[in-house]
């Protein structure tokens, strides 16, 4: 009932079947190629080989620095030296040095503000000693002085306010008359702010005492 097939039966089936081909095939016979892959000219990419290709560290992490190594430990010279290189840029910012001076105070235009403001005694260069002894008031419980402490503020604030006004008009004129064309931009809230500012305590330190003709 069952006939063995012959060696030369099997070879033949073999040889027909779609999946074997002969390495002599022509070009034609070839299986084509996707149009995405014949686009790129390469094979694509497996999903896996393609995700492990974009992890990728980002710039300035902590993975991306580990292969420039560990950063050399600071001896106890090297923080003595930092110690004294801050404190002497510090001392040349105090005395108003270019170079030592943070953005905001760079300028002949803040400077020419600075020595403006501190060539004067104002009422708002006294405003931090009202306003300790304003706080020490509200922490009292004592009910006569609390009730003063709120009209005290509001007059406090008229008196900056009309300061700063006088400054602004002042320095505007002065502005123009010593550096026309300069930029005035910031400069009337930098010198409220230096204004408000216990003398001894402003940086730059100032160049010129009260009464000084600017």
């Amino acid at each position: 009932m069952f006939r063995r097939r012959s060696a030369g039966a099997t070879d033949g089936t073999a040889q027909d079947s779609p999946g074997a081909r002969s390495p002599d095939a022509p070009a034609e016979e070839k299986p084509a190629r996707s149009p995405a892959e014949a686009a790129k000219g390469r094979p694509t990419p497996k999903r896996s080989v393609a995700e492990a290709g974009r992890r990728q560290p980002i710039t300035g992490s902590s993975r991306a620095g580990s292969s420039r190594g560990p950063a050399a430990p600071r001896t106890p010279q090297d923080k003595v030296k930092a110690r004294a290189n801050r404190a002497g840029k510090y001392e040349a910012m105090k005395r108003g040095e270019a170079w030592a001076l943070n953005p905001r105070d760079r300028g002949p235009a803040r400077a020419l503000a600075r020595d403006f403001v501190d060539s004067k005694r104002r009422i708002s260069e006294y405003y931090m000693y009202v306003l300790i002894v304003l706080l020490a008031a509200v922490f009292l419980r004592n009910t006569s002085a609390q009730q003063i402490v709120s009209p005290l503020i509001l007059v406090l604030v008229v008196v900056i306010l009309a300061d700063a006004w006088l400054i602004r008009r002042s320095l505007t004129r002065l502005m123009a008359e010593r550096l026309p064309g300069e930029s005035t931009r910031g400069l009337t809230m930098y010198s409220v702010m230096r204004a408000l500012q216990i003398r001894r305590f402003r940086v730059p330190a100032p160049r010129v005492g009260p009464g000084t003709k600017i």
